[in-house]
């Protein structure tokens, strides 16, 4: 049964060689009420040659020109071209599993429009993946199955770029692709949890994502970690945030530096929290830094965590719990 149309937005980039196995699995698709809206984003390969001889075969395949230069003007060309009752972005080298846009066009009518329709993801490469990616892929798939994806945030993007769908009325309420900043994907994000967007649970694997060296995410500065530290703390400040509580940083390596020095450029005062004995009263950014003991002293602290290790990490969040204060409340996981 079709419930409406879903535009398909695609901006690709020198990627001919994986082009055919994407469109194949969109053609492919359960659910068949659908336009793809692709913009040649400067291709110097064949890709808008291949694009647009599978766009003469079928009609629901629609190619442009970007009128500007990267994602984020390739993807404001396309949608600016929509006519779908539903959104949902596509990258030009994965694959879409057979039922993806059925089970999230259903998913949407049911529980209706204020909902994000997403689904689990799997990783694949010629080379195998890396561990990293292995668990950022669990770690995802683990908050999907549940729809608590706005529980972790600050950790990292929680929603993967190219596997959500939400009602077109809802998308421009939160300015679509309007906001020109990088990475685009998480910037999205938290423009769905700032407008109170509930995630839909999905326990099924909708979207293959293809890992590869020259993939935009590893090859781009705008997905280097700086990027997302700025995209963290500035969405923290304007969404979590309490002034009249004291603001605690804990760890002090290159995300804690970043952070800190954030805050010191916003003139907000904060205490600097550390478990490193080397750097235990030393002082960067004219701050000093204290053992974390200290925050058992604080009075209704909220604090930003930046220690990367999983063990401490869990280990401080069992410290937290012991003080009886709450992730997401009074201790946000920026890493």
């Amino acid at each position: 049964m079709q419930n409406g149309k879903v535009s398909i937005i695609i901006p690709f980039k020198n990627t001919a060689h994986f082009l055919l196995e994407c469109l194949d699995s969109i053609v492919s698709q359960t659910y068949t009420d659908w336009e793809v809206l692709a913009v040649n984003d400067h291709s110097t390969d064949k890709g808008l040659e291949l694009l647009t001889s599978y766009s003469q075969k079928d009609q629901r395949i629609k190619v442009f020109q970007n009128n500007g230069n990267g994602i984020i003007p390739a993807l404001q060309t396309a949608y600016a071209q929509r006519s779908g009752e539903f959104v949902t972005r596509m990258d030009s080298d994965d694959i879409m599993e057979p039922n993806r846009l059925e089970v999230m066009v259903n998913s949407l009518i049911e529980h209706g429009k204020g909902h994000v329709a997403v689904g689990q993801v799997k990783y694949f490469s010629n080379r195998g993946i890396s561990n990293g990616y292995q668990r950022y892929e669990e770690w995802l798939n683990r908050l999907t199955s549940t729809g608590n994806n706005f529980d972790e945030i600050y950790k990292e993007c929680v929603i993967p770029s190219p596997c959500w769908m939400t009602y077109r009325a809802d998308f421009e309420q939160c300015e679509g692709f309007e906001p020109k900043r990088y990475p685009e994907d998480y910037d999205l994000t938290f423009r769905f949890y700032e407008h109170g967007f509930k995630i839909i649970p999905c326990d099924q694997v909708l979207h293959l994502w293809r890992d590869y060296d020259t993939r935009t995410s590893r090859t781009h500065e705008h997905y280097a970690q700086n990027y997302f530290l700025d995209i963290k703390l500035d969405y923290f400040l304007k969404l979590n945030y309490d002034k009249n509580r004291p603001l605690i940083v804990w760890g002090a390596g290159f995300k804690g530096k970043k952070i800190a020095k954030g805050l010191k450029n916003k003139g907000l005062e904060y205490s600097w929290l550390c478990d490193n004995p080397k750097k235990i009263g030393k002082k960067i950014y004219g701050k000093e830094l204290v053992h974390f003991a200290a925050l058992q002293n604080v009075k209704n602290p909220q604090s930003i965590i930046t220690v990367a290790n999983e063990n401490a990490q869990h280990e401080i969040r069992s410290y937290f719990l012991e003080l009886g204060q709450l992730p997401m409340q009074d201790y946000f996981l920026f890493c």
